[in-house]
């Protein structure tokens, strides 16, 4: 599931105070500020966590981006300090490295995005263009479970949840191979897709509840959505439902029913994953997938 944005105008983000981003930077210059200037974003700097407490006083913002050079674990006091006076803003955590614990905490903290280096500037600052064109929009997570071993979220289907729920795992399981974690993030992102798209009818005031399992082996993602379900012979349209003598016949169908290419998602899915289980209705599904874990790093 993409992030997609249209670039606002200058006199659209620089007419409104709350549309404005703060930026904590010593140096009083960085990249992720040009990233920003691009897509027209009017952006305040300060250099120290205290001082964007003082700017946070004295004016509104709706997104605060932390100094990158400071850790994930010390922007905490920054966060729930915000949280008091600024409980609207969101913060979007930079750090040079972060452990899964910390991650976690910045979930449960309700951080807006967290991100570790080496960072892609560019599409971060499409997260925070994506956050000012959504500043009315409620994004907020329901934990249900913050267990580094199972953690599960309940959360409206709005577009940009997903996104940055995704963004989450991808830093929460750095501990994974890249290869495998890299297969894990795209079979999630498509059943989230699914869940939102087919589910919930891409329906911002409907619910879906993700759950991550980490055994010793495996990494299980359960999601429910709030649709009716499906049958697999209830979706021709998709590549799946392919007998083998007949591998494109999903293909004639979207042309006949004038649907868009594509039906291959879940097909996809299957080859990526170990197993992929749905319930009977078709509103729940499991992916499970085998893990190589990295050697932990010497302290």
């Amino acid at each position: 599931m993409g992030l997609s944005h249209s670039v606002p105008s200058s006199s659209e983000m620089e007419g409104s105070p709350a549309a404005r981003v703060l930026l904590i930077s010593a140096s009083g210059h960085h990249v992720m500020q040009e990233a920003l200037a691009r897509l027209h974003c009017a952006t305040d700097t300060v250099a120290t966590n205290a001082d964007a407490l003082s700017a946070i006083q004295a004016n509104s913002y709706a997104v605060v981006i932390t100094e990158p050079a400071t850790s994930i674990e010390q922007d905490f006091p920054l966060v729930g300090e915000i949280r008091k006076m600024r409980p609207d803003t969101r913060v979007v955590v930079l750090a040079a490295m972060g452990t899964s614990e910390e991650i976690l905490a910045a979930l449960r903290q309700s951080v807006f995005l967290c991100e570790c280096a080496p960072f892609k500037v560019d599409e971060i600052a499409r997260y925070v263009v994506t956050a000012l064109e959504e500043i009315d929009a409620p994004l907020d997570f329901e934990i249900l479970s913050s267990n580094p071993d199972w953690i599960t979220v309940r959360m409206n289907c709005h577009a940009l949840n997903a996104a940055r729920l995704i963004e989450f795992f991808k830093q929460f399981y750095m501990n994974i191979a890249a290869r495998s974690r890299e297969e894990l993030i795209s079979a999630f992102r498509e059943i989230l897709s699914n869940a939102f798209e087919h589910g919930a009818g891409n329906d911002p005031s409907k619910i879906v509840q993700i759950s991550a399992v980490r055994t010793a082996r495996t990494v299980v993602f359960h999601i429910i959505d709030p649709g009716k379900g499906f049958r697999f012979d209830e979706i021709p349209h998709s590549a799946i439902s392919n007998t083998p003598d007949d591998p494109s016949r999903h293909i004639e169908i979207r042309e006949e029913s004038g649907m868009r290419p594509g039906g291959y998602g879940l097909l996809v899915v299957k080859g990526i994953v170990d197993e992929l289980i749905y319930n009977e209705p078709g509103n729940e599904v499991l992916i499970i997938k085998y893990m190589p874990v990295l050697p932990a790093t010497p302290a």
